[in-house]
């Protein structure tokens, strides 16, 4: 399997890929001078240069080569992608257990027949154990949102499901913190879910050779300990070629670009009565064969 990743080490950051044993990163570009090419220190500029013979070559020199790497222990781990040049891509009421749940909010609870998108902004992205603000002179009702996401390897446009795979990159965990007031009060979406830090993103990204469409795979969303969602993505509405495909119709899908895939049932807002997070609360995000991300509240 290949992980990639962005880190802090020295004061310094850049991708690197996670080695077989998982316990070293090694840098991209010190992988490219081995090799003899230039590689870029950013895992955006990464991505689309990331074809399968590179790669091939890339696994090869790193299975020669297994000392190399810097302890994970001494890096810091942040969002594979830290500041994407565009919006995320966002799908609302994906699940029907969720949309379910929802049903006796007003225009909400109804399963949708085609896919909703919405966005939030570059700077909602945090990465793995970090703080989720609570940003609480402005909202008081936080919610959590487990969901699988999608990083785009390659640009298209009017993309087709049966080539939908070919333009994806790989796979990461983020959650789609909500302000639920906020999401209440405007109307809309945008808002509620793009305050600072309300993207948690990573640990890092599945590259898609490990995990070939069509895959069903467990995610799960825990406050405290306590299981508070937990589904597989075979429960998704749109599954992710259709997705791909109805999102690029008239629109330019960009290496890096992000797609939030939507997320299940046990929603803060939808228990009886609601439970929103608070200052302490410890959130995990976890996906199968991709990892867990860890995050608290702040």
């Amino acid at each position: 399997m290949m992980y990639f990743v962005t880190y802090q080490y020295n004061g310094l950051s850049e991708a690197g890929l996670l080695t077989e044993n998982s316990k070293k990163v090694i840098p991209i570009t010190a992988l490219g001078k081995l090799m003899g090419c230039d590689l870029p220190v950013a895992l955006i500029d990464f991505i689309p240069l990331a074809t399968k013979e590179l790669l091939l070559d890339i696994r090869k020199f790193m299975t020669e080569n297994s000392g190399l790497g810097i302890d994970l222990s001494h890096i810091t781990l942040l969002a594979p992608i830290p500041e994407p040049p565009r919006n995320i891509f966002c799908i609302g009421k994906n699940y029907a257990d969720h949309a379910k749940e929802i049903k006796n909010i007003p225009s909400m609870g109804e399963i949708p027949e085609y896919p909703i998108y919405f966005s939030k902004l570059p700077t909602s992205i945090t990465g793995p154990d970090t703080a989720i603000l609570s940003h609480a002179d402005t909202t008081e009702k936080i919610d959590y949102e487990v969901e699988l996401a999608v990083i785009i390897g390659k640009k298209g446009t009017n993309i087709s499901k049966i080539d939908a795979e070919e333009y994806i990159f790989g796979y990461t965990i983020a959650n789609d913190i909500s302000a639920r007031d906020l999401q209440k009060k405007h109307s809309q979406w945008f808002k509620s879910k793009s305050l600072d830090t309300f993207c948690p993103l990573g640990p890092w990204i599945l590259h898609k050779e490990s995990l070939p469409i069509p895959f069903d795979i467990a995610l799960t969303c825990r406050v405290n300990g306590e299981v508070r969602q937990h589904s597989t993505t075979g429960n998704m509405i749109f599954d992710i070629p259709t997705i791909i495909s109805d999102l690029s119709q008239g629109l330019t899908l960009l290496p890096g670009d992000i797609i939030l895939t939507g997320t299940p049932a046990g929603v803060g807002f939808a228990r009886n009565p609601p439970e929103f997070l608070k200052q302490g609360d410890v959130l995990e995000s976890e996906i199968e064969k991709i990892g867990l991300l860890k995050n608290i509240i702040d």
